[in-house]
């Protein structure tokens, strides 16, 4: 990975954009792939950005969804603490006393999810988890109208994680929020930009699609826009090498290549299209790992059935911690996925996306 591809990493992860509200990364992705895509947007919010190869199809679609998970201020109490509803699945036990920002009228807020010292509670309230529907946020406010008045908090203003990038002690290991999923907006737009210098027999389009966490909103716009011939979805795979998961289970390493999902709770990928990725990447040496995840789904459960229906693929970064507030990924998952990714496209022509078609 070079500084260009850190550094895009770095700025895309440090943009705050729950869903609905992701404005502030269609400007990063426009600002990268502008000089030399054509850009347009559906009226839900998804950007798209398309280059065309020495064809103009077959039609690939590239999706990474703009949204992280996140929260929406719901009320204010009397005494200026905010109650919030999630954006996306969140679990509880990760929610306690962390650090968010509050985006509203007047520009930005920082607040931090209440915790009740331990010294407070019984030895049974320990014991028990707090669900979110009881949490609330401080925000240093006296009262609702300070909150309101003075700060510019109301109700459905979007909340997010505050968590800053890092390169930790082992320079491969890059630890951020938001991973899920902006490291799938970079791939594309690494994608996009690897192929100025190499032919495709195709038109890629990459694809930032909005309110991925709350039911695969802009995948499904979007997709009428493009028509896609194919559609290969970027996105966090589960890296699940770590403490509390059964030797066993595990199906996902920080640095084993990225992950060629067979099932989620969406789609089942395109067998041709995923025999076809496998193949590409033992010719390359190019490492890889299966998934199947049956607890979550991506962008491609609403694009794999559009109109009649696209071949479809799940290609996942393995991340640690993903749906909290900071994750890691490994860079070199991330090279190898985008190699792969260039290779696979260049193989895309009419001939063999028409051979995807059970």
């Amino acid at each position: 990975m070079n500084r260009q591809q850190l550094a895009l990493l770095k700025e895309l992860t440090q943009v705050h954009a729950a869903p609905g509200d992701e404005g502030a990364i269609r400007e990063v992705i426009a600002a990268h792939l502008k000089p030399f895509t054509r850009i347009q947007t559906d009226r839900l919010g998804s950007i798209i950005c398309s280059k065309e190869g020495t064809e103009a199809s077959p039609r690939i679609m590239l999706p990474g969804h703009m949204d992280e998970i996140g929260f929406m201020v719901s009320a204010l109490t009397r005494h200026g603490f905010l109650r919030f509803a999630p954006l996306g699945g969140w679990w509880h036990q990760v929610m306690l006393a962390q650090k968010v920002r509050i985006k509203t009228s007047k520009g930005s807020v920082i607040g931090i999810t209440c915790s009740v010292p331990p010294h407070a509670l019984s030895p049974e309230e320990r014991k028990k988890p707090v669900e979110i529907k009881n949490m609330r946020i401080d925000v240093g406010a006296a009262s609702d109208k300070e909150a309101t008045r003075k700060f510019g908090i109301r109700p459905g203003d979007t909340i997010t994680p505050v968590f800053d990038f890092e390169v930790m002690s082992n320079p491969k290991m890059l630890l951020a929020k938001a991973w899920d999923d902006r490291v799938g907006c970079a791939l594309f737009i690494d994608v996009l930009k690897r192929l100025k210098r190499v032919k495709h027999p195709n038109t890629v389009f990459g694809v930032g699609t909005v309110q991925e966490e709350v039911g695969l909103r802009g995948a499904r716009t979007s997709a009428h826009v493009v028509n896609p011939d194919v559609c290969i979805v970027l996105d966090v795979g589960v890296a699940d090498d770590v403490p509390g998961i059964k030797s066993e289970e595990k199906m996902g390493k920080l640095g084993g290549g990225p992950q060629i999902t067979v099932l989620d709770a969406g789609m089942i990928p395109n067998r041709r299209l995923r025999d076809l990725a496998v193949d590409i990447a033992r010719k390359h040496r190019i490492g890889v790992q299966f998934q199947l995840l049956t607890g979550g789904a991506t962008d491609g459960g609403a694009v794999h059935i559009h109109q009649a229906g696209v071949p479809t693929l799940y290609l996942g970064i393995p991340t640690r911690y993903i749906h909290s507030h900071a994750g890691i990924i490994h860079a070199d998952d991330y090279d190898r996925a985008l190699k792969l990714l260039v290779e696979l496209i260049r193989k895309l022509d009419a001939k063999t996306v028409k051979g995807l078609t059970p």
